[in-house]
């Protein structure tokens, strides 16, 4: 009867943060959420819309001509050049433009070649469109770095498209410009698209450049860059990111966002107008905050090193520690962790069979809630 929708699971980071709800106590290191408000500068941005009125009613479909000349302005500071009129889009948050692009590119029985682990909805809109979503191991004990060889390997008639996410969620890896070189030489031999997400590219904590390959102008024709306001600018709620790539690849993708959204949230369109024209500074102390939350999360895991294991995250706020010690299963350990302590994390396994054994902490929360949940670790762990 489902046909659409029997393959598709509701994301088990929303059912661990259901499962936490039942607690008062809880403490959530699980779902990807800034413990920081929305800036000051954003909320002004929104409020002076608000008095003009001009949110009440729809934008063009691909969004406000104002926020897409913005976004062209930013994005030509990071050396990539797009034309906001016919090469940026709008979408209500980065997985709408993820699944305008899937959908827009591919045909039902398509593949689509993703690393695994990785994050967890990306299987769900793959298989949405009618694809198989083909994983590709990483590599723990180099940093979980891939390998070209396995990604070539991986390649059949039937593939479309290349997509990851940059730096990678859940493990904190950026990939460096000579391994996306390496995938975009294999899109050319192919014929491939390949779909970056890069909504976790402003978190640098050792003033690396992140680079992308949206970056070449010869790659135009195969790149989609996803990006969204959520992460950087803590504005989860808001639900506002863009998609951009060459012309004729935004002309399929616009029919499909205008199909699912019509257009982007206007309230949140403003709103990212606030975080581009303003919101620098904030993410710069954003920043600073979770480089000392990196280094606490890992100083308490260092404290169960016979518990964990883990490697060292380079960006994103993520940390994906290896549980060493004998269990059924990541699933079963987090329900228990969740059970006994309060604290809530998800299963390594929620980011593909790669993933199994591991679990993935944010440190995107506040430093008090990360020292309380340790603190229970503690405790449960010496009494286990």
């Amino acid at each position: 009867m489902f046909e659409r929708t029997k393959n598709l699971r509701l994301s088990i980071i929303k059912q661990i943060e259901l499962k936490a709800s039942v607690f008062p106590d809880a403490i959530s290191l699980a779902q990807g959420v800034p413990s920081f408000d929305t800036p000051v500068c954003v909320k002004r941005r929104v409020e002076r819309a608000l008095r003009r009125g001009v949110v009440a009613k729809y934008s063009l479909s691909p969004g406000l001509p104002e926020l897409r000349e913005l976004i062209e302005i930013q994005l030509e500071k990071e050396n990539m050049f797009y034309d906001w009129e016919k090469e940026i889009i709008v979408t209500a948050g980065t997985i709408e433009g993820i699944t305008a692009s899937i959908l827009a590119i591919t045909a039902p029985g398509d593949e689509i070649i993703i690393p695994e682990p990785t994050y967890t909805s990306y299987r769900e809109v793959i298989y949405l469109a009618g694809c198989k979503p083909v994983f590709v191991p990483l590599n723990e004990k180099k940093g979980w770095a891939f390998g070209l060889n396995e990604y070539e390997k991986a390649i059949t008639d039937r593939t479309k498209a290349i997509f990851f996410c940059n730096p990678n969620n859940p493990t904190g890896t950026i990939y460096s410009k000579e391994q996306q070189l390496g995938l975009a030489g294999l899109a050319k031999k192919y014929n491939l698209f390949i779909i970056t997400d890069e909504v976790y590219k402003d978190f640098v904590y050792n003033n690396e450049q992140i680079f992308s390959l949206a970056e070449i102008p010869d790659l135009r024709e195969q790149v989609i860059r996803i990006y969204g306001f959520s992460k950087a600018y803590a504005m989860t709620g808001w639900r506002v990111g863009y998609v951009h790539s060459d012309e004729k690849i935004i002309r399929e993708i616009v029919k499909v966002h205008d199909a699912l959204v019509t257009c982007a949230p206007v309230i949140s369109q403003y709103a990212a107008m606030g975080a581009l024209e303003m919101g620098e500074g904030d993410v710069e102390n954003f920043n600073k905050n979770y480089k000392k939350r990196r280094a606490l999360i890992c100083a308490r895991l260092d404290n169960l090193k016979n518990i964990f294991s883990y490697v060292y995250p380079q960006s994103a706020y993520y940390v994906f520690p290896k549980i060493k010690i004998n269990i059924k299963n990541a699933w079963d350990f987090s329900l228990e962790l969740l059970d006994k302590t309060h604290v809530a994390v998800v299963p390594g396994s929620a980011f593909g069979n790669n993933g199994e054994a591991h679990i993935r902490l944010s440190f995107g929360r506040s430093e008090e809630d990360i020292n309380t949940a340790f603190d229970r670790f503690d405790d449960y762990f010496k009494n286990a």
